[in-house]
């Protein structure tokens, strides 16, 4: 692993979802996860978001709209999280989900909405 990229990406990583969450991630990690966890925080986050072309928060919209895609809901919510953290409004998020809505139907429009609003309510933003 590539210690340098490591680094960066742990920088990056705890900026958007929160030192807490990353170190705690970390923490449990054990020997059959942390490979796994150690290879994505440099490849995603080092490589990744430490790519400066794309700001933070369009980085954070591309996620949205792309984890939205893919159903992966507890993802989306981490994720959801990170975006407020990059200065994504909810207005935004609301434009994101009807993309996600319309591109990859409305049940998964509606599952965004879902945890969006949790998200939302938990950060007094509705």
């Amino acid at each position: 692993m590539d210690k340098e990229l490591f680094e960066k990406g742990l920088a990056k990583r705890k900026a958007t979802l929160g030192a807490e969450y990353v170190e705690k991630n970390l923490a449990t990690a054990d020997a059959f996860t942390a490979p796994f966890q150690e290879a994505m925080t440099a490849w995603c986050w080092g490589f990744g978001w430490g790519d400066e072309v794309i700001d933070v928060k369009t980085r954070s919209m591309m996620n949205l709209s792309m984890i939205g895609a893919l159903g992966k809901m507890t993802e989306w919510e981490i994720h959801c999280r990170g975006a407020i953290t990059n200065g994504v409004s909810a207005e935004e998020i609301r434009a994101i989900i009807h993309v996600v809505a319309i591109y990859c139907g409305v049940p998964q429009g509606l599952e965004c909405f879902r945890v969006a609003r949790k998200v939302l309510e938990e950060n007094d933003m509705i």
